[in-house]
């Protein structure tokens, strides 16, 4: 049966959803000889899922954090470097700048730029879900809304205003950082399935056709 995407997905559909979760361990780095070994085992995979997170800032007058954590997951395990303590080492930076194996993102520009107010770095093998997804059809950009769209399940988001500087992070933020990273990986692997096998049918929303007929008039 071939699986049906939307080339926009509705939102109130998502609640509906189960929730999906990283199911794979989960690794805290937050020293330099720990950050050494996780990128030796890193840099032996063939894929990799990226993200970061930002302690955020409510108001326009508090003051711009920079990213407190780097989040690389590969498809059953996943580190959390924790940027706010160990800084930017020599081994984050050798991961940064590696083109050998393929990292994936979501808007990973905005995450590349952040991560430069930390460190001067060359970014290397890098491979951004946006830049994907319009060539099966999908012109959604959120993570939350491309996951339920292709594998209708629910990346639950409520730990993204989280305080990701304190001292010891919750099991709830280990989770939701760990599943952000390892969720790209499972949308970069199920997109080029589709583009490969074309065993997807892509349906036009009501709202995209309403608006289309709106424009010949």
């Amino acid at each position: 049966m071939r699986k049906i995407i939307y080339d926009k997905f509705d939102k109130l559909a998502i609640k509906d959803f189960p929730v999906e979760q990283f199911p794979g361990r989960i690794i805290v780095v937050e020293t330099e000889s720990e950050a050494e070994k996780a990128v030796e085992y890193l840099l032996s995979q063939d894929i990799l899922g990226m993200d970061t997170e930002t302690k955020p800032s409510f108001t326009k007058s508090d003051i711009q954090h920079l990213v407190a954590l780097l989040q690389v997951s590969t498809h059953d395990t996943c580190f959390l470097f924790r940027l706010n303590k160990l800084g930017m080492p020599p081994s984050i930076l050798r991961l940064l700048e590696d083109t050998t194996v393929m990292k994936v993102g979501l808007s990973w520009h905005d995450d590349i730029l952040s991560l430069l107010r930390r460190a001067t770095f060359t970014p290397g093998y890098f491979i951004d879900i946006q830049n994907l997804v319009s060539l099966i059809g999908i012109k959604d950009l959120s993570l939350r809304k491309l996951y339920a769209n292709i594998f209708h399940k629910r990346i639950n988001k409520h730990q993204q205003l989280s305080n990701w500087e304190r001292n010891v992070l919750n099991d709830k933020q280990m989770i939701y950082a760990a599943t952000d990273a390892w969720s790209c990986i499972m949308l970069y692997e199920e997109i080029q399935r589709l583009l490969a096998s074309g065993d997807y049918e892509l349906a036009v929303t009501k709202q995209v056709i309403e608006q289309e007929h709106d424009d010949e008039l």
